[in-house]
């Protein structure tokens, strides 16, 4: 493979992402040489960096959002945009207050469009309590871009309840998951390649503060730590949770919430569910003793009605033996789940 160029692959979310974040991004911005020790510390990074002001806490977080095609079944890259960024600040413990929203336009871009993009945006914003009090326009030639690209930075109050991190993870904590996995991503897929099924296949895009805030609310301290497995998916998520604790994970397959449509489509198309990527799901880390009331108090949300406790967090590792994440299948056996390797799915949020 050519590692002196940028991939597509370095966009997925899996292992060519953190190199590319571990060996050219953070040594250029933090000023520091790369280390063979950066890799746990890459694994360490989350969503939204937590600042200490004079008159409180607050997260502070940034992404940019492409997706081909630009409206799909449950959205469009507007909705997308917004809860996208929501959530980066929801699974850091913070309530979102504020948002950045800039736009770069491809020459020739319908105008309805473009209409119903931001109509999709303010609606989401609006609902979520959050208000986009700046923001930037760009326009390009026709063949130097694809439709929209949409840079969106926001800030949010962290909860003071809030005790999240991975030096608080501990030996049989659980994994809670607030959904079925790969609905944004296979309706996405479905919708470029001229799939049809039987039951209608939805994006899950969604705020999902709501989740965040109410776990925190209820349960304070017991929650340990958050994230929304996007890019990925919720392989990525947990390989990246075993890296930076250093700790053994188990996950059960029967255990794991599933969309039937969502399944046959990603079996139609040779994917595996746990890589594809979701835009409305939390995974949290719970103290074992709270973890039922952490489901219970997520499915009395409509977005989370199928939450469920996927697995526990194991011993920490000794340095020479690499943690490792492990799935029981439904027949009994083990599996490794591993770090996607690149890009399964572009373009894709």
């Amino acid at each position: 493979m050519d590692t002196e160029h940028i991939q597509l692959a370095h966009g997925g979310g899996g292992q060519l992402t953190a190199e590319l974040i571990e060996h050219v991004i953070l040594p250029a911005l933090s000023g520091v040489e790369a280390e063979a020790s950066d890799v746990q510390q890459a694994g360490r990074l989350t969503d939204a960096a937590s600042l200490d002001l004079a008159g409180g806490s607050v997260a502070f977080t940034t992404d940019s959002y492409v997706v081909k095609p630009l409206e799909f079944p449950g959205g469009n890259i507007g909705k997308l945009a917004v809860c996208g960024t929501i959530n980066d600040l929801a699974v850091a413990g913070a309530v979102p207050k504020a948002l950045s929203f800039a736009l770069v336009l491809q020459e020739g871009l319908e105008m309805e469009l473009l209409r119903r993009v931001l109509a999709s945006a303010g609606r989401a914003a609006e609902k979520a309590g959050a208000t986009v009090v700046t923001g930037d326009t760009k326009v390009v030639e026709r063949d130097a871009l694809d439709g929209i690209v949409i840079n969106t930075a926001g800030v949010g109050e962290i909860l003071p309840q809030a005790k999240l991190g991975f030096d608080r993870i501990a030996d049989g904590d659980r994994i809670v998951l607030s959904g079925p996995l790969g609905e944004h991503g296979m309706a996405v897929m479905s919708m470029r390649q001229g799939l049809n099924f039987s039951a209608e296949l939805e994006s899950d895009c969604a705020a999902i503060h709501g989740l965040s805030c109410s776990l925190i609310e209820r349960l304070g301290s017991a929650v340990k730590f958050m994230r929304d497995p996007t890019r990925g998916g919720l392989a990525a998520t947990l390989v990246e949770l075993s890296v930076g604790t250093g700790r053994d994970i188990e996950i059960v397959e029967s255990a794991i919430p599933v969309n039937r449509t969502a399944l046959a489509a990603a079996e139609m198309l040779g994917l595996d569910l746990l890589t594809v990527a979701n835009e409305g799901k939390l995974v949290a880390v719970i103290d074992a003793e709270a973890a039922d009331e952490a489901v219970a108090i997520l499915a009395n949300q409509e977005i989370a009605s199928r939450a469920a406790v996927v697995g526990t967090v194991g011993q920490v590792r000794q340095p020479d033996a690499p943690a490792l994440v492990e799935m029981v299948t439904r027949v009994g056996g083990r599996r490794v789940v591993q770090m996607p390797y690149g890009q399964q799915l572009p373009r894709i949020c």
